[in-house]
Formats: C-alpha cells, sequence, structure tokens
C-alpha cells in the first residue's frame, strides 16, 4: 500500500516540476491584442503581465478621453483573456485536460 503511495508522489513532484518549467517558459511568451481596429495594441505574457502598450495618435483626443480608456480597457482584457487561454492550453499539455484545483 504504502509503495503505491511513493509512486503517486513521485507522480505528483514529475507534474510539478514540469508546471514549474512551464511557467518559466510562459514568462517569455506574449500574446498580442487590439481593440478600436488596431488603434490601440497591447502585448501580455503568461504570467498576465501588460508588457507593452501601443496607443495610436489619431485616438488620443482631449476631448473623448473616455473612448481611449474605453479602448484600453477593452485592448488589456483581451489581452488577459487570450494569455489565460494560452496558459490553459500550455497547462493541459501536461494534466491531459484534467482540472487539478489549485494549479491556476
Amino acid at each position: 500500500m504504502t509503495h503505491h503511495f511513493g509512486n503517486i508522489m513521485k507522480q505528483a513532484k514529475k507534474i510539478q516540476e514540469r508546471i514549474a518549467g512551464i511557467q518559466a517558459e510562459l514568462e517569455t511568451k506574449t500574446v498580442e491584442a487590439t481593440a478600436g481596429g488596431g488603434m490601440v495594441s497591447v502585448v501580455v505574457n503568461g504570467k498576465f503581465e501588460l508588457l507593452s502598450l501601443k496607443i495610436d495618435r489619431e485616438v488620443v483626443n482631449p476631448e473623448d478621453v473616455e473612448m481611449l480608456q474605453d479602448l484600453i480597457t477593452a485592448a488589456v482584457n483581451e489581452g488577459v483573456r487570450k494569455a489565460q487561454e494560452m496558459v490553459s492550453a500550455e497547462m493541459s499539455k501536461i494534466t491531459g485536460g484534467f482540472n487539478i484545483p489549485g494549479l491556476m
């Protein structure tokens, strides 16, 4: 009985190591998202950090700051959503599609 438990622990350790490796890799992987037909574009990494934000000159209007704020919010949210998809896809490679609680 204890031998079986030891095997499970070994497997869990292997999976943890692979996850750590993937998490390190995800820091270097990025996704790009845009809003307003590309007027605002962002790059987000696999740690959900905003790496860059580009704003088209034409959308910078002191009279309509709200629109610019909405576009930035939309682009960032889309970037985070895409990054989450990327992370989920990478994680499911390891877990074989199993959802392990507490991994994310």
